[in-house]
């Protein structure tokens, strides 16, 4: 009895189950999601938003180096969603994945999106970003400091741009430190100019002080400022400039207390008999935590691998101190050594006045090389022109309808050494031929009669009645 009952049940159970309608579990499953995915959406609306998902799938094409897949479903988004709320997300992750990709024509493509992005948003937080990058296109392709510095001068540019628009950025700090390894560059291109001047010897001395006063004045942070200094210290010292040579070197006991060169200065000072100064305590305290921050020393292989390197090597590059935010000034040519004005040598710290020679744009005069005047001379008066040699006296002048036959068939004698002026001077001063009606020579009357046949021969070829 017990044994049926259990069989009556479960054919019980199986009849139940087979009446059912089919997929109704399906259709509970079903239900189920879908409450799921309401609960979802409302707790995040943009999970499902389509704009959302399109810029979701660039991201992570960009992630896995897919960058222009990731571009084109950028520029899908933003074709298709001019109002979507990631429009601006998008156009600055186009630009980003130029950068990203690197190479010269990419680079520029990122820089182009960076400053659209700045012009067309330039209220959003991600603006400082953009105008950082557009500095950092132009770092990523610095040249060594003896080559192109068309980058470098961009970077410096646009870094100032970042500082002064936005000092209280966070991203402030990096470009400070960028701004100091960018100006170190330029400042050992200006150092080693000067430098090449310097050892060529005293006549050469005033493009090394050109060249050596303008960096020491513009890149205080510079690596071999002080020996800067020195040279020009040296060069108004070998000049009988007493007075400027001690305040170069009075600079560097100042203003790079912890130099190398600092001892040497104080000395140069007592033989010169000037004043000792004391050195500066901001200086000297940026230089004591400038020196305790570790570096990398190159090695030999780093040293050995210098030459196939494309970048500069700014491991020297300050670490602390306040870059300088002015943006260089183009001004005239200058004579230092030449007394006729003044200009300021002290640069921070200390003002002193140095001789200056300003040259006129334009301004030009002619040396004889005979004199030491400088009084420009006349040239000498062209030799008269010999008569043709093979022409009778009593010809008459020739006629401007000559031909050329005869001109060359008698030539004139001149002087081979005479100046084009002095030709054209000449011919200034004959009198003025004029051509009269029967003048002309039996051999051109000739000529002009085969001239005038053949012309009527080529025109019966073509015109044969």
């Amino acid at each position: 009895m017990r044994f049926v009952s259990r069989a009556t049940l479960s054919a019980l159970l199986i009849l139940i189950l087979m009446t059912l309608p089919g997929g109704a579990f399906a259709r509970k499953k079903g239900k189920v999601s879908q409450k799921a995915r309401a609960a979802a959406e409302q707790a995040d609306p943009s999970a499902s938003a389509p704009d959302k998902v399109l810029f979701d799938r660039a991201e992570k094409a960009s992630k896995k180096g897919h960058h222009e897949m990731a571009r084109l479903t950028l520029q899908t988004l933003i074709n298709t969603y001019p109002d979507s709320e990631y429009l601006a997300k998008a156009k600055l992750a186009i630009a980003d994945s130029f950068f990203k990709e690197g190479g010269s024509a990419n680079l520029t493509q990122a820089a182009s999106g960076y400053k659209d992005f700045i012009v067309f948003f330039p209220f959003l937080q991600e603006a400082s970003y953009a105008q950082l990058q557009v500095a950092m296109v132009h770092y990523k392709q610095l040249d060594k400091p003896d080559r192109d510095r068309t980058h470098a001068k961009a970077a410096e540019a646009e870094l100032q741009e970042f500082l002064q628009k936005y000092p209280d950025d966070p991203l402030a700090a990096q470009a400070e430190q960028r701004l100091r390894e960018v100006q170190e560059v330029l400042a050992e291109g200006d150092y080693r100019i000067g430098y090449f001047y310097y050892v060529k010897g005293k006549f050469a001395y005033r493009a090394a002080a050109a060249r050596l006063m303008a960096l020491t004045n513009r890149y205080p942070l510079y690596s071999h400022s002080d020996h800067a200094l020195w040279m020009l210290g040296t060069i108004f010292e070998q000049g009988e400039r007493k007075d400027l040579a001690g305040a170069f070197y009075a600079r560097i006991v100042r203003n790079y207390p912890l130099s190398p060169m600092s001892p040497e200065a104080k000395k140069k000072l007592t033989a010169l008999r000037v004043p000792i100064p004391q050195p500066d305590p901001v200086a000297l305290a940026r230089m004591q935590q400038d020196q305790a921050i570790p570096r990398k020393k190159p090695g030999m292989l780093h040293k050995s691998t210098g030459l196939f390197r494309t970048g500069p090597d700014v491991q020297m590059a300050a670490r602390v101190g306040k870059p300088n935010l002015e943006p260089e000034s183009v001004s005239p040519g200058t004579d230092i050594l030449t007394p006729g004005g003044t200009q300021s040598v002290g640069g921070p710290g200390g003002a002193t006045n140095a001789v200056v020679a300003t040259v006129t744009p334009g301004a030009t005069t002619t040396k004889n090389a005979d004199s030491d005047s400088g009084a420009a001379t006349e040239p000498p008066p062209a030799p008269a022109a010999e008569p043709p040699a093979n022409k009778p006296a009593g010809d008459p002048p020739a006629t401007s309808a000559e031909p050329a036959a005869e001109t060359s068939a008698a030539p004139v004698q001149t002087d081979s050494a005479a100046a084009p002026a002095e030709k054209s001077a000449a011919a200034a001063n004959a009198p003025a031929e004029t051509a009269t009606p029967g003048d002309a020579k039996p051999g051109e009357k000739k000529n002009q009669k085969e001239s005038s046949s053949k012309k009527k021969k080529g025109l019966r070829k073509i015109i044969p009645f």
